[in-house]
């Protein structure tokens, strides 16, 4: 008869009841979940032309063998066989299951013919509506997402957050660097009042972390965005891709740590942002209003009076800059205004905050497409 996919139980919570972990399930989709977390984003073994102006290459995992477990294993080793008109692929998948669930993926490609896009360690996620959006939408539910954000870990030590957005049209993000620590499709916000979804649970979803194993050389990042009318539709997708497209012949190796994680254990020790808010100045002008809310264990502990300032920078005009602390939160909060430059569309956006020398936090990357 055939079989769909593989799912795959071990007793998380009792001895006694085998919960449900991973599953492998259509194209070459996996999801996987770690104690108290429900499914939400997936990753796949490969994107091949993801965002291109032709057909996207879905690749599939063709055949599994999975390891007979020894008894009481922590582990599991799962072995899949990757095919697509363009490339073959091996993989190796060891399962380690727990309060997170961390996945060793390794992966030995091998191309028939080259390849204008490879996307490594990709991510598929939803985001249909949250704090940032300024399209209307009659929902009950204030926010509707799987991942709120991007996260990378770049070389030099910066890290940056990319808050996700339901844009109006297709939009594409590259962020470059070489042998990056990591990069991932989070969830920061956790409140269930900030989803008021029973079934869905969007506040238990996991975030997933890629972590790679060796030297991936020169590449970038590239987050794509999606315009989406319903949360059914995947469309936010994340992934590696290689400074030197595959040419037919080649063959790589690819080896990474893929981490199902509630909260972030490889992020910043410094500030990390929490929420972006976007609203109008005059609703019959173009200028807009930044909300940015930054924390920290230090930046709670710093007076309201502190010297704390923004690094703000933009294609346009910006005014009335202003930093100060919440101090019903413990959160400091970065407010500016946008008057975006004319036939500059869309817009890129950075900001830190800072202490004299000391960078507080994290870099919040954005980008603004004027309607």
């Amino acid at each position: 008869m055939g079989f769909a996919g593989l799912r795959f139980h071990y007793p998380l919570k009792r001895d006694e009841t085998y919960d449900e972990i991973a599953v492998f399930l259509g194209a070459s989709y996996f999801r996987a979940v770690g104690l108290g977390q429900v499914y939400g984003l997936s990753a796949r073994g490969l994107a091949i032309d993801t965002g291109l102006a032709k057909a996207e290459e879905f690749p599939v995992f063709k055949e599994f063998w999975v390891e007979r477990p020894e008894a009481d294993a922590g582990t599991l080793v799962v072995y899949a066989l990757l095919d697509s008109p363009s490339v073959a692929g091996a993989y190796r998948f060891v399962l380690r299951p727990g309060l997170d669930l961390a996945m060793d993926v390794q992966s030995h490609l091998y191309f028939r013919k080259k390849v204008e896009r490879l996307g490594v360690a990709p991510l598929t996620s939803m985001f249909l509506r949250g704090e940032n959006t300024d399209r209307f939408m009659d929902d009950y539910r204030p926010e509707i997402h799987d991942s709120d954000g991007l996260l990378i870990g770049k070389n030099t030590g910066e890290w940056l957050w990319r808050p996700l957005n339901n844009p109006r049209q297709l939009r594409i993000s590259v962020f470059q660097d070489r042998k990056p620590s990591g990069f991932g499709l989070m969830t920061r916000d956790r409140q269930f009042d900030h989803y008021q979804d029973l079934e869905a649970q969007y506040n238990r979803r996991p975030s997933a972390w890629v972590e790679p194993v060796g030297d991936w050389g020169a590449g970038g990042v590239y987050l794509i965005e999606i315009p989406s009318e319903a949360e059914k539709y995947d469309n936010v997708v994340a992934f590696w891709v290689p400074e030197e497209a595959p040419t037919e012949g080649k063959d790589l190796r690819y080896d990474y740590r893929l981490h199902f994680v509630s909260q972030e254990f490889t992020a910043p020790s410094g500030g990390k942002v929490v929420s972006t808010r976007v609203g109008a100045v005059d609703p019959k002008g173009a200028k807009r209003q930044f909300v940015v809310d930054f924390t920290s264990p230090l930046l709670k502990l710093m007076s309201p009076k502190a010297k704390v300032v923004a690094e703000v920078s933009a294609v346009g005009k910006l005014t009335n800059v202003v930093v100060r602390k919440n101090e019903e939160l413990g959160t400091w909060r970065l407010m500016f205004e946008l008057e975006p430059e004319k036939g500059k569309n869309p817009t890129e956006l950075r900001a830190i905050l800072r202490s004299g020398k000391d960078i507080l936090t994290e870099s919040w990357v954005y980008q603004w497409n004027t309607p």
